[in-house]
């Protein structure tokens, strides 16, 4: 099956088990966008803040904390959220999140990233 194709964005990956963050990564960068990964909440905040972002995949449940403030700072700026967890409920999700339960293929991902920018259209990188 051929990954649609994200050239030109940036996608926050937010995931503290790092072969499952790199397998997320590796999916998004195959299919043409540009990653950066947060293994912890403090680091997911700051790359929040990048202008060019597009869309976030991201867990629920950190080493280092719920995702809550993560999820309001992305909703705040109008930035797609996938949350990919292993929770079924997670208190404060927005309406319009999509929850994808863990596990999953990371090309679902990238499918459902694609999807949502394609109904929401964002800046893109010249690469």
């Amino acid at each position: 099956m051929n990954s649609p194709s994200l050239a030109g964005r940036l996608i926050l990956v937010c995931e503290d088990e790092p072969l499952i963050a790199m397998d997320i990564a590796d999916a998004f960068t195959e299919a043409g966008a540009r990653v950066v990964t947060a293994r912890v909440l403090e680091d997911a905040l700051v790359a929040a803040e990048n202008v060019l972002l597009s869309a976030a995949i991201m867990g629920h449940a950190m080493g280092d904390g719920d995702s809550s403030k993560l999820r309001e700072r992305l909703e705040e700026l109008g930035i797609p959220i996938v949350l990919y967890s292993g929770f079924t409920h997670i208190d404060g999700a927005r309406g319009d999140a999509v929850h994808i339960s863990k596990p999953a293929s990371p090309a679902l991902l990238v499918t459902t990233v694609a999807g949502l920018l394609h109904r929401r259209p964002t800046l893109h990188l010249d690469l």
